[in-house]
């Protein structure tokens, strides 16, 4: 029962996923070295763009809250129905 449960968290077999995640990272890493990037300068990026983000002070952070909120608004109500609807089936 219990190696049920993990093999369907992992997404299947072990062996399956394994074979998975190092033909993605082939890809991945394929495609990384045709455009000359490297996992360094990527994560390099990443901190700079959070930095940047910082930089720009809390009113992009405040915008960004509003916008949350704004589509929570649309989106929460329509998933529940979504959901109610869909138990009914």
């Amino acid at each position: 029962m219990a190696d049920g449960g993990f093999s369907r968290f992992m997404g299947g077999s072990p062996g399956g996923v394994v074979f998975r995640l190092v033909l993605a990272s082939i890809l991945v890493g394929a495609f990384m070295a045709l455009f000359g990037l490297d996992p360094e300068a990527l994560v390099r990026r990443v901190f700079s763009f959070v930095r940047g983000l910082f930089d720009l002070g809390w009113g992009a952070v405040d915008q960004v809250g509003r916008w949350l909120i704004y589509g929570a608004v649309i989106v929460v109500p329509v998933w529940f129905i979504a959901r109610l609807l869909s138990g009914r089936r």
